[in-house]
């Protein structure tokens, strides 16, 4: 596959690596990467120049020509090692494929391999390849290839989850097969396996994975809607009844209400202590009582306006380590209104002014409520729609976990054929002779295990 991708794209000096952590380059004697070049060389008249060992580089100075040689095409297929070939190789800028001969026992192995090439700055594969790198895992078939990638499997599920925060789920999205998303380790494992059907398996285990989520999500959001549908409409009955006494009230006060020539309200206060309606008098016994009161969180009457009692609480708190005091000041009618906060002013004539502007202010906290009823108008219905729904699903789900029960006691059933079937093999190989042959390196191997590679399509970001 190297020459062919050599050959694929000649035209534009695509480069390629190759990655292997058995077998690499050592001067002078046989090894894996040796007989590879070899055989392009040989086989696929690749000039040896373009076929390069990242071990050769011996200096940092080696190492950098080596990589814009690279970067430049003089250089078009490179091996190397995870260690030396898998971090601080910046060659990505024609870079059209990756080789994994070997399988690496971290995930971040393979991501830091397939880095140098799936990267910003890749000129070749984004003007020429439709912007994408293909990745290229070789494998042998029943080996421990497929154990590897088991371990793969599992270790990135821990990894994924411990990032994501979700360690206390049991399930995690695996992606599928096909052109658009590639492959998963745990695809893989069902390919190297040799068994389609547990190829299958994991297909639809990811399906009823998918919809039991589904189920799971519905369900707690009609669980959450019914309770959102109570609150909001407690809610709503408890602002009109606001929304009813303010009404009132502000009935009461504008019947009551005295004005002077010019149209202003006029504010006849009448404050327990205090004889007259002065405007200074009636400040500074307010000021006095801010200062002074302290009614353990209760409500004391201290006076009137137009038929408005008018109030003093004394609220607690901590501040700094410390007890804190404040009183706060209402005007109440059917409901208890406040203006500042319940802040009383310093200034004498603001002071006694706090009550009026209070009872003012009515039209404005009527307003407000009545816009939160539309709010909530407005979400009961959907509220409703949710908390009436039903999971329209729950067949499909029930179909595919029966296909799935019947394709797992498929699978049994042909593991324990094989467990017979090689019984039966080794109690022969214990009666016959046993023929050992030792191959010479340098001679071409041939073998009856089948092998495979599995091309996964990954896009880069440029």
């Amino acid at each position: 596959m190297i020459a062919q991708y050599y050959r694929r794209f000649d035209e534009h000096k695509g480069t390629q690596f190759v990655f292997s952590d058995l077998g690499t380059y050592k001067p002078g004697q046989w090894n894996v990467y040796g007989e590879i070049k070899r055989k392009l060389v040989d086989d696929h008249r690749i000039p040896p120049q373009e076929i390069r060992f990242i071990q050769e580089c011996k200096t940092d100075k080696a190492r950098k020509e080596m990589i814009a040689a690279m970067n430049e095409g003089k250089i078009r297929v490179l091996f190397g090692s995870t260690d030396m070939l898998g971090t601080g190789v910046n060659a990505q800028k024609r870079a059209v494929t990756i080789h994994h001969l070997d399988i690496p026992w971290r995930p971040s192995d393979l991501q830091q391999r397939n880095g140098r090439a799936v990267r910003k700055g890749n000129e070749v594969a984004k003007l020429y390849a439709d912007n994408r790198v293909d990745v290229v895992i070789y494998a042998v078939e029943k080996s421990l290839d497929s154990y590897k990638f088991n371990l793969l499997h599992n270790k990135q599920l821990f990894i994924t989850q411990l990032k994501n925060g979700t360690m206390g789920t049991r399930t995690i999205d695996e992606g599928t097969i096909d052109e658009k998303s590639g492959m998963n380790f745990s695809e893989y494992m069902a390919i190297l396996s040799g068994n389609t059907d547990l190829l299958e398996k994991a297909k639809l285990e990811k399906k009823v994975v998918a919809l039991e989520s589904e189920r799971k999500a519905f369900t707690k959001d009609k669980s959450n809607s019914v309770w959102k549908l109570h609150e909001n409409t407690r809610t709503l009955d408890h602002n009109n009844e606001i929304i009813a006494r303010m009404t009132t009230d502000w009935s009461l006060f504008n019947s009551r209400v005295q004005v002077d020539t010019e149209g202003n309200k006029l504010n006849p206060i009448r404050l327990d202590g205090v004889q007259g309606s002065d405007f200074k008098a009636i400040g500074a016994k307010l000021q006095e009582i801010n200062d002074t009161a302290n009614t353990q969180g209760e409500y004391n009457v201290i006076g009137e306006l137009y038929g408005f009692k008018l109030l003093v609480k004394t609220e607690a708190s901590m501040k700094e380590g410390f007890d804190f005091k404040q009183n706060r000041f209402f005007v109440e009618g059917g409901y208890k209104y406040s203006y500042n906060n319940g802040n009383m002013a310093a200034d004498p004539k603001l002071a006694s002014l706090n009550f009026l502007n209070a009872l003012e202010r009515i039209p404005k906290y009527i307003d407000q409520y009545k816009t939160s009823n539309e709010s909530l108008e407005r979400d009961i219905p959907i509220l409703q729609d949710v908390v009436n729904g039903t999971w329209r699903k729950e067949t499909e789900l029930k179909t595919l976990k029966s296909e799935l029960s019947s394709l797992e006691r498929k699978i049994q059933l042909s593991l324990k054929a094989s467990e017979v079937g090689q019984t039966q093999e080794n109690d022969q190989g214990v009666n016959g002779d046993d023929t050992f042959q030792h191959v010479n390196p340098s001679q071409e191997i041939t073998t009856n295990t089948q092998s495979f590679s599995i091309t996964n399509h990954s896009g880069i970001s440029v």
